[in-house]
């Protein structure tokens, strides 16, 4: 079975969100959203779109959405199959959190590795 297939997104935090959000836009040429963040559409090497995207985002310090992890991150990984991918984990004694989201995004799961982050698995919908 093939695991992660790609990075879906990067979350993080910060003490001031709009301020930094703000210093991404403007000296890295990210292009923030009103949501938060960016979404990074996938390319091949001649820079035509293939699906795909990664999305970037940046929350206020203390959320409480990466939860029960301990860092002020999370990766959000790019999965083929979610529900044999999280009863492998289980099977293989990691910690993986019960609750599964399923919504018009694809389906999410979450494990938490051995240092405590919270690590997002994600499954795009169909055709995605």
């Amino acid at each position: 079975m093939k695991r992660v297939t790609g990075i879906g997104g990067i979350f993080f935090q910060a003490k001031d969100p709009v301020a930094l959000r703000a210093w991404y836009q403007r000296h890295l040429g990210i292009d923030v959203q009103p949501w938060g963040g960016a979404a990074f559409d996938w390319t091949d090497a001649a820079g035509q779109p293939v699906a795909g995207t990664t999305a970037w985002s940046i929350g206020p310090q203390g959320s409480e959405q990466f939860a029960p992890g301990t860092a002020p991150f999370m990766v959000n990984y790019r999965v083929a199959d979610l529900d044999a991918l999280l009863q492998a984990l289980r099977e293989e004694g990691c910690q993986v959190l019960e609750k599964a989201d399923d919504s018009e995004y694809g389906k999410f799961g979450w494990v938490i590795d051995p240092e405590g982050h919270k690590v997002e698995l994600w499954e795009p919908p169909a055709g995605s």
